[in-house]
């Protein structure tokens, strides 16, 4: 979720008069229900706006006259929809190198254990890569060349995923980025595709993009992770959603292993599960 984020617009739909469809507030309240259901994300309310928009897109791509038709159409079935529609109703904010002081840790983490050790890490909420790559980069610049080291990259939202796979960036987005990783990690596009850059399979061949629901119970990891990378992510949960989530990757990571969590997250009400070890960064007990 990098980092995600639920919907933010204010709305209303009496200020929508005269829209391509009808829309109400027991339609907010069906959607508000299906994607707390789904996602375990708090929409919260004077976010009509937003969402119009977003799933009118979907209303027209499925030929749905109405959100009460769509919507009731969507209960009925267990299909691809299911995805597009969280798709939907899912934003990512990211960027290499976001929130520079967890990559500062996480290599002097990384150069703490002895030079052989395997490392496990997880990035929950991969979005469109960056985050990803800028934990790889890290891992690679503090343990060297060709180290025993793995990233499971996910996400609940499978374009993103599509793009952080692919690895292909405006190279104006690459600020985080020093000119000796430039020239490491990525290509320049030329010709056609100037003004762009692609992740070199050096950098990809670390990391594994797969689609996780984390409120869900079907997580596929079997062994235990030694970082995690969870940033943005639980703030658009509730407090008792939160604490589940918590709990699961508390069950995945090995004693000791650190998690990283978003500026503004702060679990002090779980500390029979962390502690805190620096800014946004704790400690699984």
């Amino acid at each position: 979720m990098t980092a995600r984020s639920a919907i933010g617009s204010v709305g209303d739909p009496s200020a929508m008069q005269g829209r391509e469809f009808a829309w109400t507030n027991a339609d907010f309240d069906r959607v508000q229900d299906l994607i707390y259901r789904r996602a375990g994300i708090s929409l919260h309310d004077g976010k009509h706006a937003m969402v119009y928009s977003r799933l009118s897109r979907r209303l027209r791509d499925t030929g749905h006259q109405s959100f009460k038709d769509y919507l009731s159409w969507l209960e009925a079935t267990e299909g691809d929809e299911w995805q597009e529609f969280v798709n939907a109703l899912t934003t990512n904010l990211t960027s290499f190198f976001r929130e520079q002081h967890h990559f500062e840790i996480f290599s002097e983490h990384l150069k703490s254990k002895p030079a052989a050790q395997p490392w496990r890490v997880w990035c929950a909420a991969a979005s469109t890569g960056e985050e990803p790559y800028s934990i790889v980069m890290t891992a690679l610049e503090a343990l060297g060349s060709r180290p025993h080291f793995s990233l499971q990259a996910s996400d609940i939202d499978s374009k993103v995923l599509a793009t952080a796979a692919n690895g292909v960036y405006k190279a104006e987005s690459l600020k985080g980025i020093s000119p000796a990783q430039m020239q490491a990690y990525f290509m320049r596009g030329k010709g056609s595709n100037a003004g762009m850059v692609r992740v070199k399979p050096e950098l990809k061949q670390y990391v594994e993009f797969l689609i996780v629901n984390l409120i869900k119970d079907d997580w596929p990891f079997r062994e235990p992770f030694d970082v995690v990378f969870c940033r943005n992510v639980m703030i658009y949960f509730d407090a008792g959603t939160q604490r589940r989530v918590l709990e699961r990757i508390h069950r995945v990571m090995k004693p000791g292993a650190i998690l990283f969590v978003g500026h503004a997250e702060n679990f002090s009400d779980s500390r029979d599960l962390f502690v805190l070890k620096g800014k946004t960064a704790y400690e699984r007990r």
